[in-house]
């Protein structure tokens, strides 16, 4: 059933150099060719954000912030191709990564690393035309951080789009499009993990937690968590973790090598120079270690040469899955218990606490993932 679209609709800004959103009345945008309108469900609090608050990570302001999005699809563009099977009504999650499909990355099948993404989205704010679909009550520019998820109405192109099943929960649903999709892509893609495998994960919030069941999807068998927060380390066993470590209490490289010989596969999932060695520190021979988290301004990390030489480690970056291949991935497994969204989310607030929750994952409170709704159900 197509329901009324209204003018306008809520969302949360980042108006200035403060780093604190406020939720305002804006217009409700439209979808251009290959876009659709999605009446969001829920969004995620992802830590990428809060380094854009905090003004850790350049990007555009005023801006709506949210990269992590379940919704339903109340429009869609006009002169739009069905390349994707989807239509008004459908229940969707939104991937952080939009692809654009037609750049030499997007034809290859690289959407993590399609450049009009980032030249265009990242840096400006904006979708492939150049122009945002959001504006603030004056008409002036606001920019977009991805679709734009913390508010009530979100436009999203079409190729960063899948449909969920009717069994999963749309609000815990939402976090498929960035914990899900970096997590397969940390473990799938850049990890490699494989049957057997043993894993670290240095640092268990909320992308960091999320790589444990995903890892268990893939066939580790031996999981060490390692967090300086006892309660994350707690949920990180209910989760499946089979080992943990408090690094704020001990050595956390020489716990791990103690414990387990070093791993196969460490994951760096805070973006910290001193975390990134200690996820090195950890491999066995010929491990490979995989960064995921989004460092602070320019922060650097040293790796010592002649081990790296020596034990043939491998070291690579992974920013996401592949969107189009990977996502619709990313929804079976949810829809099979294999990636359980609901056992992931660990708080949900309202769209008029989205700065509060943000204010409680600067300041460490939230294990898990939180999400922002909508309303108070999807």
């Amino acid at each position: 059933m197509r329901t009324a679209i209204p003018a306008t609709m809520r969302a949360a800004i980042l108006v200035d150099d403060a780093p604190r959103l406020e939720v305002r009345e804006i217009a409700t945008p439209s979808p251009r060719r290959g876009e659709a309108l999605l009446e969001v469900i829920a969004c995620g609090v992802c830590h990428t954000d809060l380094h854009v608050i905090k003004g850790e990570v350049a990007f555009p302001r005023p801006a709506v912030l949210g990269h992590e999005v379940s919704g339903r699809i109340v429009a869609i563009g006009t002169d739009t191709v069905d390349a994707y099977g989807l239509d008004v009504g459908d229940v969707v999650a939104a991937g952080f990564i939009m692809p654009c499909t037609e750049c030499d990355e997007c034809r290859r099948g690289r959407d993590d690393l399609c450049s009009e993404f980032f030249a265009q989205n990242r840096l400006r704010g904006t979708l492939y035309d150049g122009e945002s679909r959001l504006a603030m009550p004056d008409g002036s520019f606001l920019a977009m951080y991805s679709m734009g998820g913390l508010a009530e109405y979100a436009v999203v192109p079409l190729s960063a789009l899948t449909r969920i099943d009717d069994d999963l929960d749309p609000l815990s649903a939402c976090i498929l499009g960035c914990s899900g999709l970096t997590s397969y892509g940390a473990v799938f893609r850049a990890g490699e993990v494989s049957p057997g495998d043993s894993v670290a994960i240095v640092g268990v919030g909320g992308i960091g937690s999320s790589l444990i069941p995903m890892a268990l999807s893939a066939g580790a068998t031996t999981i060490v968590a390692i967090d300086v927060a006892e309660a994350k380390l707690d949920r990180a066993r209910e989760l499946g973790a089979t080992h943990v470590v408090n690094a704020a209490e001990t050595d956390p490289v020489t716990a791990v090598r103690d414990m387990v010989g070093g791993v196969q596969v460490a994951f760096e999932a805070l973006g910290r120079p001193a975390t990134f060695r200690q996820a090195v520190g950890m491999l066995e021979d010929g491990g490979r270690m995989v960064a995921i988290g989004i460092a602070a301004g320019a922060a650097t990390a040293e790796v010592e040469i002649t081990p790296l030489v020596r034990r043939g480690y491998h070291i690579v970056g992974s920013f996401g899955g592949r969107t189009r291949t990977d996502l619709p991935e990313v929804a079976r497994l949810a829809a099979s218990g294999r990636f359980d969204v609901g056992s992931l989310v660990t708080r949900r607030y309202g769209l008029d606490d989205v700065d509060a929750a943000y204010q409680a994952l600067a300041r460490g409170e939230i294990t898990g993932r939180a999400i922002i709704t909508m309303k108070e159900s999807g």
